[in-house]
């Protein structure tokens, strides 16, 4: 299995941590986030990962190379240029998923228990194009999904941005985890140049195909983005003895 971890992003929300270092490097406990993640994922079943740089991507390059690439294929895909996002870098990533078989996405910032073999499962079973890794939580933007886990729809309560791909009377909120399992088609999907966000093409594939909710909410999950975040994360590991 093959995956790609988010870790282009330049880190703003945690300086100064990320002065002279890449958000992906940021350590919780002494271990890297970037470290986590690709170990999280191989003890996952990943066998393949490709990493997008940006912001002192050399570094990460070498941490990789010092790490003998975690024993697995790890290949870098650099935005040279600018931050393509999630939407475009992913799809300047599309040539390393040539296995036609279904692939995770990682944002790197994002240190959680889920259960990703189950969450494959899950994508498997419903044969959905995408799945998202979703909570109950408080945020400021939310999927919106009906009762039968499809997503019908998206909401940004600061801007009252709203927009609905499925007319439907329920819809439930869940907060997205930066967690996604795909299958390859919706590479054909992505027309798209440049940097550009995948949520809208979520949001308007949700029209044709099944995008379906995986809940996670008795999982520990923490978005490490941020110091608070950073320092709540390392204090729930150090107490429950993990990492």
């Amino acid at each position: 299995m093959k995956a790609m971890i988010f870790a282009a992003g330049k880190g703003t929300r945690l300086k100064p941590l990320t002065d002279n270092t890449p958000k992906a490097l940021v350590k919780v406990n002494g271990t890297p986030m970037l470290e986590i993640i690709i170990k999280k994922l191989i003890k996952s079943g990943v066998c393949e990962i490709i990493i997008n740089v940006h912001y002192l991507a050399d570094q990460i390059i070498d941490f990789l190379k010092l790490n003998n690439n975690f024993g697995i294929r790890i290949e870098i895909s650099h935005e040279k240029e600018e931050l393509l996002d999630t939407g475009g870098g992913l799809k300047k990533a599309a040539w390393f998923f040539d296995d036609n078989e279904p692939l995770v996405l990682h944002n790197v910032d994002v240190i959680s228990n889920i259960d990703l073999k189950g969450m494959i499962d899950f994508h498997n079973k419903n044969k959905a194009l995408a799945t998202l890794a979703v909570r109950e939580r408080k945020s400021s933007r939310y999927f919106l999904f009906n009762n039968a886990n499809e997503l019908c729809g998206w909401e940004n309560i600061n801007s009252l941005e709203r927009i609905i791909s499925r007319s439907v009377e329920n819809l439930n909120q869940f907060a997205f985890s930066g967690i996604h399992i795909i299958n390859p088609e919706i590479f054909s999907h992505l027309q798209n140049e440049g940097s550009f966000s995948i949520v809208p093409f979520y949001i308007e594939l949700s029209k044709k195909f099944p995008i379906m909710a995986f809940q996670h909410d008795k999982d520990f999950w923490f978005d490490i983005g941020k110091p608070e975040n950073l320092n709540a994360a390392e204090a729930f590991l150090i107490q429950n003895d993990i990492l």
